[in-house]
């Protein structure tokens, strides 16, 4: 586990890269003795930064001591709807019932200025669907997510996203909110202890809710919104997406009356909710390895040198900062895919390249 730790927990892996490398390699330790010959072959000088044992040792302690626990990318228990993602954490700690994250969920997200009729829409729809035994997902913000949680409490269960570490607050105002959520249901952190809600940690919260649930039901949200990203997000990974409808001079009704354009479900209680959802909702064959120690994923034939050669001249020369889908610059390059992932991989933990959302990858903004 401490091993998995320091390898999440490394500089220059992400989630996309900690995927690749747990691919490649038998266990973690064989990836952490490996990365400072890939960062060389990635063009950097110095290897990246692995947290000391120690370091994860006091995290892991930490995290035992307000009783919650860590879930790795490839456990047995780790959610197998989020486990989908291209970019699923590879790290999440979380207090209260981890098989709440598995369990059959709906996402509900919208306005933090929300209006008193939307918070009220939402603890019923919330309430009514934690009745059907659905477990509520959400991201604890003001407004709409906490009258999600709330609503849910009542009849059922919820799982609270959170931006920051599993020992931050944010809001400050939702920390009863958050403990009692804690205690009857699951919150979940991707970032460090003490890690504070800073902006870029929003869209990675987002991703975590659009991934653990079935589909996501977007109430009061304006163009451009958080809401709608996590919208975008949940649809990109095949779920569905249900809007409710709001009156055209609400600015807060705008993203959701696009949603209902664009095709998602219009959304006037749980019944519309639960019509659309399969018919059957059960465990699915995981698609992913299991990234047990001693079994590594690949199993396809080794690059030649000359075709890592190739690789590492022709992919720097096609990306650009907007990025490029793995599939077409494989097509572009003429390369086999087993020389393009152990060049990405090099690419990226030498901070030439790096992974985003779907799959595409691009060049650093200081290249």
């Amino acid at each position: 586990m401490l091993d998995r730790l320091r390898l999440a927990r490394t500089e220059s892996v992400g989630p996309v890269t900690y995927r690749r490398l747990m691919e490649r390699f038998s266990s973690p330790a064989e990836a952490l003795a490996a990365l400072p010959e890939l960062a060389r072959m990635g063009g950097k000088a110095a290897a990246p930064r692995v947290p000391a044992m120690a370091e994860v040792e006091r995290e892991a302690e930490a995290v035992h001591r307000l009783g919650g626990r860590f879930l790795f990318l490839g456990d047995e228990d780790y959610p197998e709807y989020l486990a989908e993602l291209p970019d699923a954490p590879a790290a999440l700690a979380v207090l209260g019932d981890v098989a709440l994250l598995s369990s059959p969920s709906i996402g509900i997200v919208g306005a933090r200025n929300a209006s008193a009729a939307g918070l009220r829409f939402t603890e019923q729809l919330a309430s009514e669907l934690a009745a059907e035994k659905f477990t509520v997902v959400s991201g604890l913000a003001r407004g709409i997510d906490g009258a999600a949680h709330e609503g849910a409490l009542r009849a059922g269960k919820t799982i609270a996203v959170i931006p920051g570490g599993l020992d931050v607050t944010y809001p400050p105002e939702h920390e009863v909110l958050q403990k009692r959520i804690a205690g009857a249901g699951a919150v979940v952190a991707e970032a460090p202890l003490g890690t504070a809600p800073v902006a870029k940690h929003f869209p990675k919260r987002n991703r975590i809710i659009a991934g653990l649930t079935l589909g996501l039901v977007v109430i009061e949200a304006a163009s451009r919104s958080g809401s709608l990203l996590t919208a975008r997000l949940a649809n990109e990974a095949g779920r569905e997406i249900f809007a409710v409808p709001g009156g055209p001079l609400d600015p807060r009704a705008k993203g959701g009356n696009e949603l209902i354009r664009q095709g998602a479900h219009l959304t006037e209680s749980a019944a519309d909710v639960l019509a659309a959802l399969p018919a059957a909702i059960g465990p699915r064959q995981r698609r992913l390895p299991g990234f047990r120690e001693g079994e590594a994923a690949w199993n396809g034939p080794a690059a030649d040198d000359a075709a890592l050669a190739k690789a590492r001249a022709a992919i720097p020369a096609l990306l650009g900062p907007e990025g490029m889908d793995v599939d077409e610059l494989a097509r572009r390059c003429q390369l086999s895919m087993a020389a393009m992932q152990a060049v990405i991989l090099e690419l990226e933990l030498g901070g030439l390249i790096e992974s985003r959302h779907s799959g595409r990858v691009a060049l650093t903004q200081d290249v």
